[in-house]
């Protein structure tokens, strides 16, 4: 009885000291205090399952380290160019990306928007089969199922004909991967990689750090971005989900030789191993493509600030007539949510729309948590009904478009690897704006009084799932 005692107050003082370490590392951190808080609280109240969510979801001691490896990597493998083109459209923003993350903008763009996996995935098989030196894919998902075996075996036939393919695809994103399939790639001469592999140990101290970018590059002179992965679940083929709204972009011109180098730094970061071809191969000259202003952008662990966050910030809230958002996920932190009431109460139309089947519970109960003062506010918000809406998409006053992998989240804003491209001029938002206005009519708004009349029990889990909000 006495040895069991001893070994229980063992136990417990061995737990009550990981936890109280833990809590003190966290304050040290000085991390945002909404973050701080929610840590501690969790600490506290689910001391066992909190410390081991810490240790896998929690701990930042290696992002200072990821962010000053990748900046020395990053300016050795594509220089930037200091010179703006002139643009009186959205100049300031243009100023704001260029010094939180060194992408300046390009003025030498083609832009086609896709819209769904009808037009996505025809679109990325055609640039592929017409590849000629190089197919450069990044990808958080890549399945093993009718899609993915198709632009695999596409990938193969291309490696066997003298292509350099190069495939790069996210560890957690894409675990379910097997043997066989990447066998297959590689035996054709692919090149694979993981990035973050976590399938060693599960409180891998880089499972928090996520890559989630959609980058596609054909011999540097056609490039795609988005929202839409590699899967059936894009094409509407998931049963549970059902049909799939999805929004991407096919670049041509300067714009691509900056996903060329964000491909190429993760690359490099994943393999250790520099890509052969030549400067004049990977960046190749481009013939006038067309007169879209276009701004790159990533930001992730790798980037000092973050950058997306600070974009969608200043976006919103230098609106001065409309800011229309889709967003599959929606957390905002309190800078998102300050500009986003901030700009409703001055009068500009602010428009939200999210899913109305959610794929993620409790990030869904997280997001409802938020939108009640945004409808104080003047924000409306939708709900879309015909299936699951995946677009990461933005426009303001008619001018400023953003799509990308990038969610309106805290996970995007600064834990994962993330990459949107800016497009400047009243085309493109025109096109984005009447998008989103046929995906109001499959959508239905959420009306503030009937929201306020919720049960006590949706409140209560909302607010629950909150506290984890800036974990999620």
């Amino acid at each position: 009885m006495l040895f069991n005692l001893s070994i229980s107050s063992i136990l417990y003082f061995i737990l009550a000291s990981l936890v109280f370490f833990a809590g003190l590392l966290i304050i040290l951190e000085r991390r945002d205090p909404s973050k701080t808080l929610a840590w501690l609280l969790v600490l506290i109240f689910l001391p066992v399952i909190g410390f081991l969510l810490y240790l896998i979801f929690g701990r930042q001691f290696r992002k200072k380290r990821i962010a000053a490896k990748k900046k020395i990597l990053n300016n050795c493998i594509y220089p930037f160019d200091d010179s703006f083109p002139k643009c009186e459209e959205g100049s300031q923003l243009i100023r704001l990306i260029y010094n939180n993350a060194d992408f300046p903008p390009t003025i030498n763009n083609e832009v086609t928007i896709l819209n769904n996996g009808e037009e996505i995935f025809p679109a990325f098989l055609q640039a592929l089969e017409n590849a000629q030196e190089h197919i450069h894919l990044q990808t958080y998902i890549l399945r093993n199922d009718q899609i993915g075996t198709t632009v695999a075996a596409l990938l193969c036939k291309k490696a066997r004909a003298g292509v350099k393919v190069r495939v790069l695809y996210d560890g957690l994103g894409s675990r379910n991967l097997t043997k066989n399939f990447l066998t297959k790639l590689r035996t054709a001469g692919v090149e694979v990689a993981a990035f973050f592999p976590v399938n060693r140990w599960p409180f891998h101290r880089k499972i928090n750090y996520r890559n989630h970018r959609k980058i596609l590059v054909i011999d540097g002179l056609i490039g795609f971005i988005g929202g839409a992965n590699i899967g059936d679940d894009y094409l509407g083929k998931n049963p549970q989900i059902g049909y799939w709204r999805d929004t991407h972009l096919q670049l041509k011109g300067n714009s691509v030789h900056f996903l060329q180098r964000i491909f190429l730094q993760d690359w490099y970061f994943a393999t250790k191993k520099s890509c052969e071809q030549n400067h004049a191969t990977l960046f190749p000259p481009n013939n006038q493509a067309g007169n879209r202003i276009v701004q790159i952008t990533a930001s992730g662990p790798d980037t000092q600030w973050e950058a997306i966050m600070q974009v969608y910030y200043y976006s919103i809230a230098a609106a001065e007539k409309s800011v229309y958002i889709t967003s599959p996920y929606f957390i905002p932190n309190e800078s998102i949510l300050t500009a986003l009431k901030t700009t409703a109460l001055s009068g500009v139309d602010v428009k939200l729309l999210l899913p109305g089947k959610p794929d993620n519970k409790i990030v869904y109960w997280a997001a409802m948590s938020y939108l009640e003062e945004l409808l104080a506010a003047g924000v409306e918000i939708y709900f879309y009904q015909k299936g699951f809406i995946h677009a990461k998409v933005l426009t303001v006053d008619g001018i400023v478009s953003s799509i990308g992998s990038a969610n309106m989240d805290q996970r995007s804003f600064s834990l994962n690897f993330e990459v949107n491209a800016f497009i400047y001029g009243q085309e493109t938002a025109s096109q984005l704006k009447k998008d989103f206005l046929d995906d109001l009519q499959n959508a239905k708004k959420l009306e503030l009084a009937e929201f306020q009349q919720r049960s006590f029990g949706h409140h209560f889990i909302e607010s629950l799932a909150r506290l984890f909000s800036p974990l999620l």
